[in-house]
C-alpha cells in the first residue's frame, strides 16, 4: 500500500517574519509622522542586534569544532581555509574594480564644492580602525575564555581552531566532549530561535529611528552616490557572485538568494550582517555543505569577504574628493583603495566598520580628504544596508563554492532544499530525524512480505 504522506509541520517563523515587514512599515510610518518620536526609538533596534551578537560566539565555536574535531585529517582544515582566504581576496579585486569603474563613469559629487564638516565625528570614526600589525596581534585574545566575551569573532575562530585539533588529538578519548557540545549547540540554537520572535521591535526600532534622524532632505543631495552604489551591488552579486556560482558550483544565485530570503530581510531591517550569521551557519549545513566547511568559511567570510565594503569604499572616496573638488588621478584611486582594502581585513568586526575604514584609509593616505568623510554620514545608514547584503550574499556563495571545489558538497540534499521539498527547521535551526529514512535496498523484500502478510 502507498505510503502515508507525513503532514508538514505549520511553520510559525513564517508570521514572525510577515510581522517583521509589517514592523518596517511601521517604523517608517512614525520616521516621518513623528521624527522627534522615532529618534528615540533607536534602543530598540540595538538591543535586538546585541542580543544576536551575544550568540555569535557560542554558535561558531560549536560550529568550528564540531567540525575539525570530526574530521580525521587536519591538512583538510588547512586546504578549506587556504582556499577559502584566496577566493576572498579576488573576489575582493573584482569588487575594488566594479565600483572604480561605476563610479568613474556616475562622477559621484561632481560639482557640489561641498564645504568640509563633522571634521570631529570623521576623526572619531577613523580612530576605529587599525593598522596591521595591531590587527594580527588583535586576534590572539588576552585569554582562553576572554575570546568569549571580547565581541571578536577573530578570536573566537582562534581559539575554537585550537579546541578543535586539540579534540582531533585526543582522539576516542574526545568523542564526549564532542557529544556534549553537540548538545550545547542545540541548546545554544534553541536560545537564539527564542531571541527572533524579538525581531519586529528590533526592525521597528532601527527604522523609524533613522527615518527620523534623516528624512528625505538628507537623501536629496546625496541620491546619485546611493543609487550609483546599489546599482554596483546589483551588479556584483548578479552578475560576477551569479556566474561564478554557475560556473563553480551549477547552483542557481536566484534560488540562492530566494533560500535565504528570510535572512535579508533581517539584514536589511537591522542594517547588521552579524544578525544572520548564526542563521547562514545553520542554513548552509542544511543545505549539504559539510560542518568543517562552514565552521571555516563563514567566520572566516565575515572578516576577510568584504564586497560589499570594497565596494563602497571605492564609492565613497570617489565622491569626497569629487565633491571638495580635488578629483583623484587613476592611480591614485588605485593606490588609495588597495590601500584600504587591506585596511577594512583590520576593521572587520568594529560597529560601523565601513565608515572607520574609509575614514582611517583617507586619514592614513590623503590626510587633506578625511574632512569630507562628514559628507556621507547622513545616508550611511542606509548604504550600509546594502554593503551588509552584499557581504552576506558574497559569503554564502563563497561557502557552497568551497564546498564544491572540496568535495564537501552534497549537491542531490542542495537540490531538494532549493526547490523546497527539503524544508529548513525554523525552531531548532539544526537538522533532526524526525522521521525513519528510506528503507535500504536489503529491507525491501522483507517489508513488501510484511505488507502482504
Amino acid at each position: 500500500m502507498p505510503a502515508t504522506p507525513i503532514p508538514r509541520r505549520r511553520d510559525k517563523m513564517h508570521y514572525l517574519y510577515l510581522a517583521v515587514i509589517a514592523a518596517v512599515a511601521l517604523g517608517i510610518i512614525v520616521g516621518f509622522a513623528a521624527p522627534g518620536f522615532a529618534k528615540g526609538l533607536q534602543p530598540l533596534g540595538t538591543g535586538f542586534v546585541n542580543l544576536i551578537k551575544m550568540m555569535i560566539s557560542p554558535i561558531i565555536f560549536c560550529t568550528i569544532v564540531l567540525g575539525i574535531g570530526s574530521v580525521a585529517k587536519a591538512a583538510k582544515v588547512g586546504k578549506v581555509g587556504l582556499m577559502a582566504i584566496g577566493y576572498f581576496l579576488v573576489m575582493s579585486t573584482f569588487a575594488l574594480a566594479i565600483g572604480l569603474v561605476v563610479g568613474n563613469l556616475l562622477h559621484p559629487g561632481a560639482g557640489l564644492h561641498l564645504t568640509p564638516s563633522a571634521v570631529a565625528t570623521a576623526q572619531k570614526q577613523a580612530a576605529g580602525a587599525q593598522g596591521g600589525v595591531d590587527f594580527l596581534l588583535g586576534i590572539i585574545p588576552n585569554s582562553l575564555f576572554s575570546a568569549f566575551t571580547s565581541g571578536s569573532v577573530l578570536q573566537t575562530l582562534l581559539v575554537a581552531l585550537l579546541a578543535g585539533f586539540g579534540l582531533q588529538k585526543l582522539g576516542a578519548r574526545g568523542k564526549p566532549i564532542l557529544t556534549g557540545l553537540e548538545h550545547l549547540q542545540r541548546l545554544v540554537f534553541r536560545i537564539l530561535s527564542m531571541i527572533m520572535w524579538a525581531a519586529p521591535i528590533g526592525a521597528f526600532g532601527a527604522i523609524a529611528a533613522v527615518v527620523g534622524q534623516t528624512g528625505w532632505g538628507a537623501l536629496k543631495g546625496l541620491l546619485t552616490i546611493m543609487l550609483g552604489f546599489y546599482l554596483t551591488c546589483l551588479v556584483f552579486v548578479f552578475v560576477i557572485l551569479g556566474t561564478t556560482l554557475w560556473v563553480g558550483a551549477r547552483v542557481s544565485i536566484l534560488k540562492l538568494l530566494k533560500y535565504l530570503a528570510r535572512e535579508f530581510l533581517l539584514i536589511v531591517s537591522t542594517s547588521s550582517s552579524e544578525s544572520a550569521l548564526p542563521r547562514l551557519i545553520a542554513k548552509m549545513e542544511h543545505l549539504g555543505v559539510s560542518k568543517p566547511v562552514v565552521g571555516i568559511t563563514v567566520p572566516t567570510g565575515y572578516s576577510f569577504n568584504l564586497d560589499g565594503t570594497a565596494i563602497y569604499l571605492t564609492m565613497s572616496t570617489l565622491f569626497i574628493a569629487s565633491a571638495q573638488g580635488s578629483p583623484l588621478s587613476l592611480g591614485q584611486q588605485i593606490s588609495l583603495l588597495l590601500f584600504m582594502i587591506i585596511a577594512a581585513k583590520g576593521a572587520a568586526g568594529v560597529s560601523g566598520a565601513g565608515i572607520a575604514v574609509l575614514a582611517g584609509g583617507l586619514q592614513s593616505h590623503r590626510p587633506d580628504l578625511v574632512d569630507g568623510v562628514g559628507f556621507i554620514l547622513g545616508i550611511d545608514r542606509f548604504m550600509s544596508e546594502a554593503r551588509a547584503v552584499t557581504n552576506f550574499a558574497g559569503n554564502a556563495v563563497a561557502t557552497v563554492l568551497i564546498g564544491s571545489w572540496t568535495r564537501e558538497f552534497d549537491r542531490t540534499k542542495a537540490e531538494l532544499v532549493l526547490s523546497g521539498q527539503a524544508p529548513f527547521d525554523e525552531t531548532t535551526l539544526l537538522d533532526e530525524a524526525t522521521t525513519e529514512p528510506e528503507p535500504g535496498p536489503e529491507r525491501q523484500p522483507e517489508l513488501a512480505a510484511a505488507g502482504t502478510s
